[in-house]
C-alpha cells in the first residue's frame, strides 16, 4: 500500500541513514536506552524500574493512538485497568502462567477497545474524547460491583508463576529481565506500526482526513484498527503491572490515570517514537523521589507539566529532535 501523495511535512519521505526503520540519531537513541535497561538494575531499585517500564509501555501505546492518529482518549485506563484485572484473576484463580495471564489481559484491552472504538470514532474531537471518558468510569463502576475484582480490596497475592512453566519470577531481577524484554518488544512494535505502510495512512488521518478520505482511504476503519492495538497493548502494560506488583486495584482503571498517561505523552512529546519513554520516566521518577512530599507531588506535577508545555512545547524529546534538525 503507498502512502498517500501531497502531504506535507517529513512524515512520507525517506530518510538517508535509515536502518530498521530508525535513523542513525534514533538508533543511537535506542542503543542507549537498551544499555540503560540492561545496566540500570545493577544500580537502582528493580522493583522501580519495573514500574517504569509498565508505564513506558503503556504512554507507548497512549502515543500510538493520540501521536500518530490525532485521537485524543481520556479512557485508556478502562484498558490498562482491565488488563490488569483479568491477568491477575487468570494468574491466581485460573493458575495460568504469567506469559499466557499477560496476552489475555491484552486480549480483553483490545476487546474493549474493538467495542469502545467502534462507537467513539464515529465522532471527533472534544465528542470523541468524552465519548471515551465516559466508557471508561462505565468500566470503573463495572469494577466495582463485579465479584471477581475485589472491590475496593482488589485482587492480592497474585503469583509471578514460572515463565514458560521453567524460570521461576519470584526473583526482582528475574521478573525485570521479563518485564524489560515484554518492553522492547512492544516499543519495536509500535515502532513498526508507526514506519509501516499503515502508520504513514494513519499520520496522513492527522494530517488531513478530508483528502486521505478522497484518495480512497475508509478512515474509519484504520482509526479502529489503531485504537484496537492502542488499547490492546495498554492492556497487555496493565497486566504486565499486575503481575509484576501482585495486586490489581481500582486506581488502574480510575480516570485519573488516563490523566497520567496524557501527562507523559505530552511531557515527552507527542508524535514521537522515544517521547512516551522520558515522560514516564519523568513522572514515575517524580512519584518514587517526591513521594515524602504527599498530596504535594501532584502540585509539582502540575508546575512542571504547566513549564513543558510554555517552554517545550513539542515535549522534551520534540524539542531535543527539532534542535538537531535546525542544528545539523
Amino acid at each position: 500500500m503507498a502512502a498517500p501523495g501531497g502531504f506535507s511535512g517529513t512524515d512520507f519521505k525517506q530518510e538517508e541513514g535509515v536502518f530498521l526503520g530508525f535513523t542513525k540519531a534514533q538508533l543511537l537513541a535506542f542503543i542507549a536506552m537498551v544499555a540503560f535497561i540492561v545496566i540500570s538494575p545493577f544500580f537502582l531499585y528493580p522493583v522501580f524500574l519495573m514500574k517504569l517500564l509498565c508505564f513506558a509501555l503503556f504512554a507507548c501505546a497512549f502515543n500510538l493512538l493520540i501521536g500518530y492518529v490525532g485521537l485524543l482518549s481520556f479512557g485508556h485506563a478502562a484498558y490498562f485497568g482491565m488488563g490488569g484485572y483479568l491477568a491477575g484473576h487468570a494468574a491466581k484463580v485460573w493458575g495460568f502462567s504469567p506469559e499466557l495471564s499477560i496476552l489475555i489481559g491484552g486480549a480483553v484491552g483490545a476487546a474493549l477497545g474493538l467495542v469502545i472504538g467502534w462507537i467513539a470514532i464515529r465522532r471527533q474531537g472534544i465528542y470523541f474524547a468524552m465519548i471515551t471518558l465516559a466508557f471508561a468510569q462505565m468500566v470503573y463502576f463495572f469494577c466495582v460491583q463485579a465479584p471477581f475484582t475485589g472491590g475496593e480490596d482488589g485482587i492480592q497475592s497474585i503469583p509471578r508463576g514460572a515463565l514458560f512453566g521453567i524460570f521461576d519470577l519470584r526473583s526482582d531481577m528475574a521478573m525485570y529481565w521479563m518485564t524489560a524484554g515484554i518492553f522492547l518488544i512492544g516499543f519495536l512494535l509500535v515502532h513498526r506500526i508507526v514506519h509501516s505502510p499503515f502508520g504513514m495512512v494513519l499520520k496522513s488521518i492527522r494530517e488531513n482526513e478530508p483528502r486521505a478520505t478522497s484518495l480512497g482511504y475508509r478512515t474509519d476503519d484504520y482509526k479502529l484498527v489503531a485504537f484496537i492495538l492502542s488499547a490492546g497493548l495498554a492492556g497487555v502494560a496493565g497486566g504486565l503491572k499486575s503481575i509484576v506488583f501482585g495486586i490489581a486495584t481500582l486506581t488502574d482503571v480510575f480516570w485519573t490515570m488516563s490523566g497520567e498517561v496524557v501527562l507523559m505523552s505530552l511531557v515527552g512529546g507527542l508524535g514521537t517514537i522515544f517521547g512516551p519513554v522520558v515522560g514516564a520516566a519523568v513522572i514515575i521518577t517524580m512519584q518514587n523521589y517526591l513521594a515524602e512530599f504527599g498530596a504535594w507531588v501532584t502540585v509539582i506535577q502540575g508546575v512542571i507539566f504547566v513549564l513543558c508545555v510554555l517552554a517545550f512545547r513539542r515535549g522534551v524529546v520534540g524539542e531535543i529532535g527539532n534542535w538537531l534538525r535546525v542544528r545539523l
